[in-house]
C-alpha cells in the first residue's frame, strides 16, 4: 500500500518567497526585436528568457542573506573573489552585464555628441579606428564573454575583454585579507578591532585613504561606459556560427555598432555637452 504524500511546509515557503530582484524594464520596447540587430525570437532568447533565468537563480541564492536586497552589481563585486560563492557572483555579474548591454542599444540611433567624439578621438585617433578595434576584438574572442569600452580617471579610453561572467569593475578584483594585526590580534582592544573591521561610514571626504576606491595591487580605476554581449545565445539564433564567412560573430558585432545609443554612452562617460550662451 502506498503511503500518502505529505505536503511539505518548506515547499510552500519557497513558493511564496518574495523576489528581491526582478528583470529591469528597458528604455525601449524590443518585443518586436531590435531593429537591425535581433529578431523577436533573438531578443526573446537574449533578454526575456536569459535575463529572467539569471534573476531567478540570483533570487534563489541570495534569499535571506545580507545581500538579498543589494543590486546585482554590488553582489557581483562583493562575491567576485570568494571561490565558495562563485554561483552567486556568476548570476549577479551576468544579470548586470546583460542589462548593461541592452541599456546601451536603441531602435533609433543618433550620432554621438561632438564632446564624446573628441574624447574618443583623443584615445583612438578616430572613431573609425575605435569601431574597427571593437569589432575585431569582439569577433576574435575564443569563448563567450563581453567586450567593454572603459574610461579611466585621467579620461583615457580603452577596450577591455571579460570572459564568461567576468566583471570590468576594479572592485571585483580586490581581495580583502580576512584577518590582519588590527582586526584579528587579541592584544588590540576589542573596540578598535571592531571599528577597523567595519567599512567606513563616510566615504565622500576629499582627502584621506577612505575617500579612495579600494583597488587590487596594480589595478586601475576604470568606469565601463559601453559593452557588447558575445555569448553564443545572443548571436547564434540570428547570425549562426559564421561558416563560410557568412554571418557569425563578426556580422553580429558589425550590426551592433549601428544600434548603439551614444547618448547613454555619453552619460555613462560623464561627458557634459558644452553650454551655449546667447550674446
Amino acid at each position: 500500500m502506498l503511503r500518502p504524500r505529505l505536503f511539505r511546509i518548506g515547499n510552500s515557503l519557497r513558493t511564496f518567497r518574495r523576489s528581491a530582484h526582478s528583470v529591469p524594464s528597458l528604455m525601449h520596447d524590443f518585443r518586436e526585436g531590435v531593429p537591425g540587430l535581433l529578431s523577436p525570437q533573438g531578443f526573446d532568447m537574449a533578454w526575456t528568457q536569459y535575463q529572467g533565468l539569471m534573476i531567478e537563480k540570483l533570487n534563489s541564492l541570495t534569499a535571506g542573506g545580507e545581500y538579498e536586497f543589494k543590486t546585482a552589481k554590488d553582489i557581483a563585486i562583493k562575491y567576485a573573489r570568494d571561490p565558495n560563492s562563485a554561483p552567486i557572483f556568476n548570476y549577479a555579474s551576468m544579470a548586470h552585464n546583460n542589462a548593461f548591454f541592452f541599456s546601451t542599444i536603441t531602435p533609433e540611433p543618433k550620432p554621438m555628441s561632438a564632446e564624446l567624439k573628441k574624447d574618443l578621438e583623443d584615445s583612438f585617433g578616430s572613431i573609425e579606428t575605435l569601431q574597427r578595434e571593437f569589432i575585431v576584438t569582439a569577433s576574435s574572442m575564443f569563448g563567450p564573454g563581453f567586450v567593454w569600452l572603459v574610461k579611466s580617471k585621467d579620461r583615457k579610453y580603452s577596450i577591455l575583454c571579460t570572459y564568461l561572467a567576468g566583471s570590468p569593475y576594479p572592485g571585483a578584483h580586490y581581495r580583502r585579507q580576512p584577518v590582519d594585526m588590527n582586526t584579528g590580534d587579541n592584544s588590540v582592544a576589542e573596540a578598535i578591532r571592531r571599528t577597523n573591521a567595519w567599512e567606513p561610514v563616510n566615504t565622500v571626504g576629499l582627502h584621506g585613504a577612505q575617500s579612495r576606491k579600494k583597488l587590487a595591487p596594480g589595478g586601475i580605476d576604470l568606469n565601463p561606459i559601453l559593452c557588447i554581449n558575445m555569448w553564443e545565445h545572443v548571436y547564434l539564433p540570428d547570425y549562426g556560427v559564421g561558416a563560410g564567412g557568412v554571418g557569425g560573430k563578426k556580422a553580429f558585432a558589425e550590426s551592433w555598432w549601428h544600434v548603439i545609443d551614444w547618448e547613454v554612452v555619453r552619460k555613462n562617460a560623464e561627458v557634459n555637452p558644452q553650454k551655449k550662451y546667447l550674446t
